[in-house]
Formats: structure tokens, sequence, C-alpha cells
């Protein structure tokens, strides 16, 4: 086994994810050609060197389907010899792309691979792609399925997070997301996004707004509470201690709508070395898991605890977090469960603030507490998303 070393990350800004958001003028495949053009410029990299790129995609349909990872490569103008690769672990997908890189690499198959995601909200509506899951009735009844948004309001209910709470929660990650683009802290990994003419489409982030307090978000009204009048009863079915569903969720405390796309480049040592990189960070551990698909946000406990066995880990061993933000209760709820103090939770916020661009959010997110590791000289680092069907994902890093 070789140990899969990370070299470097971009990402595009987050845009909204609505016709009149600033990158929906931009096609899935025009945000992934600019990344690697920019990843291929800012490395000097000779791409002959790549053996893969893998690409999280959770609705891989129309302009985002086709193996959109091998087009993707062939539209950027890289060696033509760099294969791609398309996959889909719902909302886990970008880091599930770099958990793949790094396993390649382990296994001595492949030197260098790069690997992220892409999704533009704007462009290819969530769950347009259809399912069993969505679109079974023997299906739905048998899993349990409900909405994501009921599950969130059935842990907040469960783990008793008031509204109060939550808010609260979301105000921070607007808080600590606008002071972290003040100080330019995500500079480094940024790259705009211009279109055929040149003409700047988005420089940052679109969707923080730092003037979120927990006092505006109290005037949002629940965003679930219809959604409720069918889905409650088969949530309540499974979770008798709660008698009733308390809706605390809106579009305020839960993760935004955005259109983006990120890229992180993996590989072994002697792989970095031919292409002349020096490596950043190394991947210790990463995990997957199944958890109940009713409640189903609740897997990225398990997927943490999991993955620091792999590295002889504790909870506390870890400098910092990155939880992704599908809803409030989420961070709030990984957090109780790890014991986690929330000073090393998402410290440049998170998805509530700054979008959950489905198929590119891990990849974001580890590239984000990378930087954030090197800036405070710190060493280890974990990161996790909850995912649809009732899954966990978990990886950590550790500098080198």
């Amino acid at each position: 086994m070789f140990d899969a070393y990370l070299y470097d990350h971009c990402r595009t800004p987050r845009g909204r994810g609505k016709p009149d958001g600033a990158l929906h003028a931009a096609t899935p495949i025009w945000l992934l050609r600019t990344l690697l053009q920019a990843l291929r410029t800012r490395t000097q990299l000779d791409t002959a060197l790549v053996d893969d790129v893998v690409l999280g995609c959770v609705t891989p349909i129309g302009e985002q389907g086709g193996d959109i990872a091998r087009i993707a490569v062939l539209d950027a103008g890289w060696d033509q010899r760099v294969a791609g690769l398309t996959q889909s672990r719902f909302c886990a997908s970008g880091l599930e792309s770099v958990n793949l890189a790094a396993a390649k690499v382990a296994s001595g198959f492949e030197r260098l691979v790069v690997a992220g995601g892409v999704e533009s909200m704007s462009r290819v509506a969530m769950g347009s792609d259809g399912g069993a899951w969505l679109q079974d009735e023997r299906v739905i009844e048998a899993i349990g399925f409900v909405p994501q948004g009921i599950s969130a309001d059935l842990i907040a209910t469960l783990e008793g997070f008031s509204r109060e709470m939550l808010d609260d929660y979301a105000a921070r990650s607007h808080a600590r997301a606008a002071a972290a683009r003040a100080a330019g802290r995500f500079e480094h990994a940024l790259v705009p996004v211009h279109d055929a003419a040149g003409a700047l489409l988005l420089a940052e982030d679109e969707t923080i707004r730092p003037q979120t307090s927990a006092e505006t978000l109290a005037a949002l009204k629940p965003s679930f509470a219809k959604l409720g009048e069918r889905f409650d009863a088969p949530a309540l079915r499974k979770y008798p201690p709660a008698t009733a569903i308390e809706h605390r969720h809106h579009a305020g405390n839960s993760s935004g709508i955005v259109d983006g796309a990120a890229l992180v480049l993996v590989g072994s040592r002697a792989g970095g070395q031919a292409a002349g990189l020096r490596p950043r960070a190394r991947i210790r551990a990463a995990a997957v898991t199944g958890s109940e698909p009713t409640i189903m946000l609740t897997g990225t406990t398990p997927a943490c605890q999991k993955a620091l066995r792999q590295a002889g880990m504790q909870p506390q061993d870890i400098d910092l977090w990155e939880i992704n933000e599908a809803f409030a209760a989420v961070p709030l709820k990984t957090a109780r469960d790890l014991g986690l103090d929330l000073d090393r939770v998402n410290v440049n916020g998170g998805a509530i603030a700054l979008g959950h661009p489905l198929g590119a959010t891990g990849a974001m997110l580890l590239g984000t507490l990378l930087d954030e590791l090197e800036r405070r000289d710190l060493q280890t680092g974990a990161v996790t998303l909850c995912v649809g069907g009732g899954m966990g994902i978990a990886t950590v890093i550790e500098r080198v």
C-alpha cells in the first residue's frame, strides 16, 4: 500500500442556483473546463502524468450526463490519454471522488488522479433524474422514505434543537463565511469564472449574507410543514418517541441551492515527484456507512467513528472539522454525538451561508479544511457529510 497525498485544489465560486444566478450562463462542462485549465496552469502540470479524473455529480443527466468527467478532460485540452469517471453517492459525491482517487493511488495502480465534482443546480434541477426512491410507491413505502427536510425536522425534534438554536447556528455560518471572505481566506482556492468572450461571470461566493442575524431568520416560515401533512406520519411510525414533528427548518437555516465545481489533485509520493509537486497533506483514513433511511441524515457520526478507528484516533485528536451544513440540525447533532466544541467546526462558515452544490461540496470542504489547517499551522482535520438514502461519509487528513 502507498500513501495518498493531497497536492493542490481549486474551486469555482458558488453562484445562486437560480436563473438569475451569476453562474446560470455557464454550463456544467464550462465550469469544469475552467477549473481543469486553471489546475494545469497553477501547478505547471504535465497532464499526461494524470491517470484518471474522477468526478461526482448527483444529477447526471442532460448537460451533466454522458460521463461529463471524460468530456471535460477533452474539452479542457488535456492529454487525451487521461481517462474520466463520473459517479454519484448523492451529497457525498465530491468527497467520494477524493476517496476513490486515494484508493486508486494507495493500491499502486495509479499515481496521479484528479478528483472532485460539479453541480449546476440552476440548469439541472435537483431530483430531475428521478429514480425508484422518488417515483416507485412500493419502494417509498418499503423504505419509509420521507423528504430530507422532514428528516431534519425530526432530528431537531428528537434532539431538542429549538428554532432559536437552529437560527443562531445559521447566523453564525453567515458571519464566519463573511469574515473568511473579507480576510481573503478563500482566495487561494477560488478560480473566477468568465464566459467565452472573457467577461467575468463570478469571482466570489454569491450567497453569503453578512447582515444575517437570528432575528432576521426568525421571520422566515418553516419550509416543510406542508410536506409534513403527508410525510410526518410515516416518520413518526419509525420514531414514536416524537409524538409530533416540530417543523423548525426553513430556507435560512438549511443549505443553499447553488452552482459550482471543485477539483483536488491526489497522488502518490512518486507521482508528485514526477510532476514536480510537493505534498501538502496525506489522507489518513476514509469511510462510508449506511444509516437508518427515514431519519436519513445521521450517518455522519458512525462514518466519522469508522474513519477515526481506521486512523487510530479519537475525536479530540482532530484539530478542525468540516461538517456539511445540509440543515442546521446536522452539524449540531454530529458535534453533540462526538463531543466537539463548535469553535473547531466549520470555522469559515458552511453550506448554510455558502451553498451546497451537491456533487462538488465534499471536495470544496476538503480544500477549505486544508487551507485553514495551513493558515493556523494545525495538523489534522476531518470532513463529513450526511448522505441521501441514509448514508454517511468521512475523511481524515494530516498535513505533511
